[in-house]
């Protein structure tokens, strides 16, 4: 079920209640310095279907491109690119369908 806590923000919920993909478009400048964005390292990938399982939480802002993300078992496609802050939480696994090449900064947290 899709709920918005915000204008701004999507929240998908997985296959169960503690695995959700968060995207926050276009969060202020303010947010990406407290959480230290541009220390976090870079990582991108031309077009293409990349299957992914989290062993950790991922937390990563696209500098660039455009991704579609199935959701493994639910049938769910959350869209995401340029702008955007999104969570993917440990154990989660889905399927990136990347359809323009991305740059992303990223973060794993195993906690």
């Amino acid at each position: 079920m899709d709920t918005a806590s915000s204008p701004d923000t999507m929240e998908a919920t997985a296959t169960a209640p503690s695995l959700s993909i968060t995207v926050e478009k276009n969060p202020p400048e303010a947010r990406l310095l407290q959480l230290g964005i541009k220390s976090w390292p870079k990582w991108g990938c031309p077009p293409g279907k990349f299957p992914l399982k989290f062993d950790a939480r991922l937390t990563c802002y696209l500098l660039k491109g455009r991704v579609k993300a199935s959701v493994k078992g639910t049938g769910r496609c959350f869209e995401f690119g340029a702008g955007d802050l999104v969570v993917f939480p440990k154990g989660l696994s889905c399927t990136w369908d990347v359809v323009v090449g991305i740059d992303k900064h990223y973060n794993f947290d195993s906690a």
